[in-house]
């Protein structure tokens, strides 16, 4: 029964998370501001937010975790702060639908990483949907060539990166990283007081902006890293896909942005590949449960 409990806890902390972040892009657009304003408002706020739920936290709870624990968490923090750049950069020069869909390639540059840095071997399923995965990207980032885009494109694939290394880096540390990638804004926030200072502050609606880094931010990004408390990685990937179907549909509904055919395609690769590959780690899962289950019954 507690199991059970502890499941559908994790599934609604994680959804709240998933469709959280849906906003994000959409936020950050209805600002209307310069890239570097836009990064500033939106890292300052997040980091004033998540310095104060935890100080809240730690005077409650003796149990806190540490904001940046030891190298490890130096170093992921750094990874979530390069993250913060590319993203907000990407945002502005490529599609919304480009950006989510090549984000989603974080998976195959996971799984690469942790073959090559901890040894975890991909089985072959793991290699066809990497492979299909890539198919995609191509198809998105072929797509670009000559629009503009590029630039953009390659932007959300270093942002991808990024978080994928960051997610290695955690996992080999076993260290709770829960804040770490909220303190991790103070890189891109350096960064950008410094030339805000240079340009000016351009921002025609701050509100927004301030709102989705004092709130957004820390809700989704606290409910996502405490979901695999609960439940397993393939379900939390599952709740992260949710910005790759829905930020597109936000942003044709506000702002009347339409995907090129292209990128339909080549998103359409990856979220395929993406649900059918988290599905079958899902049975994969559940199977070895049942085993070990039959083998030592309580």
């Amino acid at each position: 029964m507690s199991y059970h409990n502890d499941h559908q806890k994790g599934l609604l902390i994680t959804a709240i998370g998933g469709l959280t972040l849906t906003i994000d892009i959409p936020l950050i657009r209805l600002a209307d501001g310069g890239a570097w304003t836009i990064l500033l408002l939106r890292t300052g706020t997040t980091l004033v937010a998540a310095l104060i739920i935890w100080a809240v936290w730690r005077s409650l709870s003796r149990n806190a975790p540490q904001l940046i624990p030891g190298w490890s968490g130096l170093v992921v923090a750094l990874c979530y702060g390069l993250t913060s750049v590319t993203f907000v950069t990407s945002i502005y020069h490529t599609t919304t639908a480009n950006l989510v869909f090549i984000l989603a390639f974080n998976t195959v540059f996971a799984a690469l990483l942790s073959w090559l840095f901890l040894k975890e071997r991909p089985r072959l399923v793991t290699v066809m949907a990497m492979l299909a995965m890539i198919v995609g990207v191509a198809i998105i980032v072929g797509d670009s060539v000559g629009t503009g885009h590029l630039f953009g494109d390659l932007m959300a694939l270093c942002s991808a990166f990024f978080i994928a290394l960051a997610i290695t880096i955690s996992r080999a540390s076993g260290k709770d990283m829960g804040f770490t990638s909220l303190i991790g804004v103070i890189l891109p926030l350096a960064v950008a007081v410094f030339m805000v200072s240079g340009e000016g502050f351009q921002v025609n609606a701050p509100w927004w902006i301030i709102f989705n880094g004092a709130v957004i931010m820390p809700i989704s990004f606290f409910c996502l890293a405490n979901g695999p408390k609960y439940i397993s990685g393939p379900e939390v990937a599952m709740f992260y896909l949710l910005e790759t179907m829905l930020a597109p549909v936000w942003m044709w509904m506000i702002f009347a942005e339409t995907p090129s055919r292209n990128s339909l395609i080549g998103g359409a690769i990856l979220i395929v590949t993406l649900v059918a590959h988290s599905l079958w780690q899902l049975h994969e899962g559940r199977k070895r449960r049942a085993s070990l289950a039959v083998r030592h019954p309580a």
